[in-house]
């Protein structure tokens, strides 16, 4: 199985890389300064890492160094910036295609804008398998699973303030900048920071209750399209969202490139998700672990792979919409990822 990487020198791409190699995959790397990838292929040790040398500005290229590749995993953000040329590249190579966004606006607007493009080159898109946004996708199709019918679904990110790269820095405060989205009653609007805020009970001994606040979250985004509900939002930690909206430029580029691993695997990642019928019955489940940087490493790799093997349907799509969401769940136990649904 031969997977593409773009965004390979990258602190996120580099882990992508090290993932495909650790899985016994053949890597491409991919991207438009042939030192900066040479150099993160011997990071990883890469003898037999491929590298194609393409810019975002040569569409023909980039499609061409993607041509003979299973499945391109695109880890360069910011993808407002950045990810479309990559997105259009891969349909137009025939690969399948993942990315490491969580960028909410820009994940609808991948979905909304190539689903066609990518239905007709038969190929499958699926952006945002990252820590937050295929996890918040799968579990929330398991809680709302365990109702007849749904009427309000939250997805909340509950984890407390931990490693970030500069570059999740700088995503998070063009992220911070917007309003979040919501979906009501067939329609996309925008939530107010007044109106999400609330407390959560966080999963686990000594979890007690939380204070949260809206925040532009990827599964917003997502899981209307499976889940037919009146309602879906997004919150987190009301301290995290006042520390996204408080980055400045300055201080984002203060912010180490990368993460040390002490301080990531001290991390803990923890996406929730509550469903709610209308008639006072809830279920919720929960997904956790550590070392966000090196389960996304771990999603983006397993998605590419499943899309690789064959099945899935054409289009731009969901996790869930592709993906059994219990068996994508388990296959991350292994990585230290653990979780539950309950109620219903």
């Amino acid at each position: 199985m031969r997977i593409a990487v773009h965004g390979a020198s990258g602190f996120t791409g580099g882990l992508v890389l090290a993932e495909v190699r650790r899985r016994g995959f053949t890597p491409v790397v991919v991207g438009r300064d042939e030192e900066r990838l040479r150099k993160a292929a011997a990071r990883t040790g890469g003898d037999d890492v491929e590298i194609r040398v393409a810019g975002l500005d040569a569409p023909a290229a980039l499609a061409g160094a993607f041509r003979d590749c299973d499945a391109v995993v695109n880890c360069a953000g910011p993808f407002t910036l950045w990810g479309e040329p990559v997105v259009r590249a891969a349909i137009a190579a025939g690969c399948h295609y993942v990315d490491t966004t969580g960028e909410q606006r820009y994940l609808r607007h991948v979905l909304d804008a190539f689903g066609g493009d990518a239905e007709r080159a038969g190929v499958t898109v699926v952006p945002g398998m990252t820590d937050d946004g295929a996890p918040g996708d799968l579990i929330a199709a398991l809680a709302a699973a365990r109702l007849g019918t749904v009427d309000d679904v939250l997805v909340a990110d509950l984890r407390l303030p931990g490693a970030a790269s500069r570059g999740t820095a700088r995503s998070m405060a063009a992220i911070g900048e917007g309003e979040p989205l919501e979906f009501r009653d067939g329609k996309w609007g925008v939530t107010s920071v007044d109106e999400a805020d609330r407390t959560l009970a966080v999963p686990g001994e000594g979890g007690g209750e939380v204070p949260v606040g809206s925040f532009p979250l990827p599964g917003v985004v997502t899981v209307p399209r499976h889940v037919r509900a009146r309602r879906v939002r997004s919150a987190i930690r009301a301290e995290v969202a006042a520390m996204f909206r408080g980055l400045t430029a300055d201080l984002v580029e203060s912010i180490p490139v990368e993460p040390d691993e002490a301080s990531r695997a001290a991390s803990r990642w923890l996406m929730l998700a509550e469903a709610a019928d209308g008639a006072g019955r809830t279920a919720r489940g929960w997904v956790t672990g550590t070392d966000p940087y090196g389960i996304t490493a771990v999603i983006a790799v397993e998605g590419a792979r499943r899309l690789a093997a064959g099945g899935a349907p054409a289009g731009t799509r969901a996790p869930a919409e592709v993906f059994d969401p219990a068996g994508f769940l388990d296959a991350l136990v292994p990585s230290g990822a653990a979780w539950q649904v309950e109620g219903g």
